[in-house]
């Protein structure tokens, strides 16, 4: 089933707060993902907050960081709870930790996997929420040449959620990167960004 332009994410993280868990492993540039999605946030004039929660920050080490989007000022400082998005970078997280743990039944999970939807929950043995999928590693690694899944998973979450239109997560992107990488490494994100947003699979 393919995913739509717009959802209402919303509607399961309170009104006009959108609160998203991201799980991931050191190395896999997720907190890089949480951090970009805030400034895009802030590029449409929303309140963001994007942190990591501190611990073994090593390669391969399971991290967990956190972002949240509001139309209001955010008065919470805690880490996300109740995430009404899950992003997971690494499926092998889900053998072993509880990503889901505190979401509301129709939260949204989005994983990094070459699986379907339908044979993630089958493998897996998931309940529960909307499930998506993207091969957001072997999109990076076709169009950075690097491994590394964060910015496709952006794209991905750019497509199911509608939080920002994808004008403007490219604009961001030629902005931002602009400053740092040359131009081969800014397209190539670019085109990883455009292909997960197309290629992303839902439920």
């Amino acid at each position: 089933m393919s995913t739509t332009g717009t959802s209402d994410t919303k509607g399961a993280t309170g009104a006009g707060l959108t609160e998203i868990r991201w799980h991931a492993r050191g190395g896999q540039g997720a907190v890089t993902a949480a951090k970009m999605v805030a400034e895009l946030a802030l590029g449409q004039g929303k309140h963001f907050q994007a942190f990591p929660e501190y611990g073994p920050e090593r390669s391969g080490a399971p991290i967990v960081a956190f972002t949240r989007v509001s139309d209001e000022p955010i008065q919470i400082y805690a880490g996300v709870e109740h995430p009404g998005i899950v992003v997971v970078l690494d499926p092998s997280l889900l053998g072993t930790i509880d990503v889901m743990r505190g979401a509301p039944p129709d939260a949204v999970l989005l994983v990094n996997s070459e699986m379907t939807p339908t044979e993630m929950r089958g493998h897996y043995a998931l309940t529960g929420g909307r499930l998506f999928t993207v091969a957001a590693t072997r999109i990076a690694t076709e169009t950075i040449r690097r491994p590394i899944p964060n910015t496709p998973m952006v794209g991905a979450l750019t497509r199911i959620t509608g939080l920002f239109p994808i004008e403007n997560v490219v604009e961001f992107l030629r902005e931002d990167f602009g400053k740092k990488f040359p131009p081969k490494v800014v397209e190539g994100n670019i085109n990883a960004i455009m292909r997960a947003y197309e290629e992303v699979k839902g439920e």
